[in-house]
């Protein structure tokens, strides 16, 4: 029998939010080809997507991600600290800079219990914009677009539609409005300090928990709806804490688990 061409990886979790790490030198001559292969449910390991990573000077490490569907996206909040974890697992420091597509994130590990790690990371300064109606021809949303260094549209609601996926999906299908794709989150109050939200990310679909989906919805309510600087972000995967004051950096407060690691055989 030929031997097996392997690819090793580790598999982490943030919220259920979940991701393959993997040396870029493993993504071969079709990368978004090989990441839909890696990141199926039924023939592969499974995840949402995969950080590929590499070595950069002046940084921790180098990660380019890719959606499970093989689509490129600058940045995951939840993927990035999931490969903080990893460093610092593998012996890495506790203070790590990595860079991304959409610049550098400092991830500055809080605790660490087991083979989960709490980070406070730093995720840039929100860009947020004017809110705007979207019409869906059955019905109309009003939107704020919000850039993480990735885009997303914030909808305000007071209860979820029953119909919420298939209304973002009809909104990341509007390329005249989103000609680089949206990330569609919905954002029901709990109080003045806490919300939850829903979140439909490009090149995933639905997800348990999102980073940058967390830090657009909460900057989108302290912008526009006037919350509080420091806010409780409850996802169906679990809990992530804000705190933004406009014009200066956004800190996320959550935690990534390292599941498993092994093989992939071609």
């Amino acid at each position: 029998m030929p031997e097996l061409s392997r690819i090793p990886f580790v598999k982490a979790s943030a919220f259920g939010n979940d991701f393959l790490i993997i040396r870029k030198e493993f993504q071969g001559g079709d990368a978004p080809a090989r990441t839909r292969a890696l990141c199926d449910r039924h023939n592969g390991i499974g995840a949402d997507g995969v950080e590929w990573l590499s070595d950069v000077s002046g940084h921790s490490a180098r990660i380019e991600l890719i959606n499970a569907d093989g689509s490129f996206a600058e940045l995951s909040g939840n993927g990035t600290r999931c490969v903080a974890a990893h460093l610092v697992a593998c012996g890495g420091a506790e203070d790590l800079l990595i860079a991304t597509d959409a610049g550098s994130k400092r991830c500055q590990l809080t605790k660490r219990d087991g083979n989960r790690y709490e980070f406070l990371t730093d995720m840039g300064s929100p860009v947020v914009g004017e809110s705007f109606e979207i019409d869906l021809g059955h019905v109309r949303y009003t939107g704020v677009p919000v850039s993480m260094g990735n885009p997303h549209f914030v909808i305000f609601v007071t209860e979820f539609p029953d119909d919420w996926q298939k209304d973002s999906q009809l909104i990341q299908a509007r390329a005249d409005l989103f000609p680089e794709g949206i990330n569609v989150e919905w954002v029901q109050f709990n109080s003045s300090s806490e919300i939850m939200i829903r979140i439909f990310e490009r090149g995933a679909g639905e997800t348990q928990s999102s980073g940058t989906g967390t830090s657009a919805s909460a900057s989108a309510a302290i912008a526009v709806r006037k919350s509080p600087e420091k806010l409780t972000v409850i996802a169906p995967g679990g809990v992530q804490r804000v705190q933004w004051t406009p014009g200066s950096s956004l800190m996320l407060e959550g935690s990534a688990s390292l599941i498993c690691s092994g093989e992939f055989f071609l």
